[in-house]
């Protein structure tokens, strides 16, 4: 059986509404996960974490 992992284009997130963040990548053990970094670097730290079938355009105003 071979288990493959679909991902949605980049050209899907382009111009959504109240959601003007950059698009992060990290690599956790060949799945493509993205992230939000956004904020002073000096502040606290928010993490938020969410789960099938939302995504981060929950929190966009938090």
């Amino acid at each position: 059986m071979i288990n493959k992992i679909l991902t949605t284009p980049e050209s899907a997130f382009a111009n959504l509404k109240d959601y003007p963040f950059k698009a992060n990548y990290m690599d956790l053990g060949g799945i493509k996960m993205h992230y939000i970094d956004e904020g002073d670097k000096d502040n606290k730290t928010i993490f938020l974490l969410h789960g099938q079938p939302t995504w981060s355009y929950l929190y966009r105003h938090i």
